[in-house]
């Protein structure tokens, strides 16, 4: 094993916050893992688990053995004629994993292209855009029980995928390190463009509905995203700080009287309202307060502007979440993990 002892976490999360990891090791297997996390037991060290760290706000140094999971790896489980299931390492970024799929024709996943992070966060998170989650392309991830050290079987059911949300983010958390996980994607596209841009910009970009392809949906949603979202690497974000909140239809039928042009997309359990629109309505958007601040071309996404600490980005949407609740009386809930 090679530990580290005292390593800055900044290039380990893309808000670049500068905060200390007393230990540190990058692990590439299964095995890796389950020997760093005995020797951990056997030193009483507690364990972070890191990912891509684009979901992550560090707000302090970290006294514990940071694991980095870099498993790799990309391979066909199985097939018939209208699916393939593709199993992936968890140390896969997640982009690269999307353009894996658009180059041998294997649709799903196109739609969340440009998103930051890795694949082992994606059934964690339930990452979605543009109208697709992963839960619709889940089959099932193998991961190690943290107790047991033992390697388990997830599938979709257990999972309870919700929105942005699943049991590894609330029952089960710190429970597991997922290693790999497994999708079913299909063979025979069906092209989802009803959501945000993507229509419009497929044809701004010359490309007709007869002649999509899963390239042409890929290359609309990395345009949209290059376009309204700052690039981690040079400036630090974790992209979506908040979850859109979902509204009982009673709540948005009050808030569509006060503001009739509110955008809103119907769901099952309610009403969901884009919380982008709700910060620039209530002046948020472009505002720096040192060096931090949100982003001047989308409100959701708080930035770091060089020399930023997590304290004072955790304070800026706590600010941010007491002005929403009085504004609007709804109470924003973030995306991201405070550590």
């Amino acid at each position: 094993m090679n530990i580290q002892e005292n390593i800055s976490l900044k290039p380990y999360n893309t808000f670049q916050i500068d905060k200390k990891a007393r230990f540190f090791i990058e692990v590439e297997s299964v095995h890796e893992i389950k020997e760093t996390l005995q020797y951990a037991r056997e030193q009483n060290l507690p364990v972070l688990i890191l990912g891509g760290g684009s979901n992550v706000l560090l707000t302090k140094d970290v006294f514990a053995l940071v694991i980095k999971i870099s498993i790799k790896g990309i391979e066909v489980l199985k097939e018939d004629d209208s699916h393939v299931w593709v199993k992936a390492g968890a140390g896969e970024v997640w982009h690269d994993f999307v353009l894996h799929t658009i180059s041998h024709q294997w649709a799903g996943v196109e739609n969340l292209s440009l998103i930051p992070g890795t694949v082992g966060a994606s059934p964690m998170q339930n990452i979605g855009a543009y109208g697709i989650e992963i839960k619709e392309v889940f089959d099932h991830l193998e991961a190690i029980n943290r107790d047991s050290l033992e390697t388990v079987k997830i599938d979709k059911e257990t999972c309870k995928f919700g929105y942005r949300d699943s049991i590894f983010k609330n029952v089960a958390r710190d429970q597991y390190i997922i290693t790999h996980v497994v999708y079913r994607l299909s063979k025979k596209p069906t092209f989802n463009v009803s959501y945000g841009a993507i229509r419009s910009t497929l044809e701004n970009m010359g490309h007709q509905e007869s002649s999509y392809s899963l390239k042409h949906i890929s290359d609309a949603v990395i345009k949209i995203r290059q376009e309204k979202l700052p690039d981690p690497k040079k400036l630090g974000n974790a992209g979506s700080f908040f979850k859109n909140p979902i509204l009982t239809k009673a709540q948005f039928e009050q808030l569509k009287r006060d503001y009739p042009t509110i955008p809103f997309y119907p769901q099952e359990n309610g009403v969901k309202v884009p919380a982008a629109w709700l910060l620039e309505m209530a002046g948020w958007k472009g505002k720096t307060f040192g060096d931090v601040g949100v982003h001047k071309n989308q409100p959701l996404v708080l930035v770091n502007y060089g020399n930023g600490d997590g304290e004072a980005i955790k304070a800026l949407s706590e600010k941010i979440q007491r002005d929403i609740k009085e504004k609007f009386n709804i109470h924003l809930y973030p995306e991201v993990n405070f550590i």
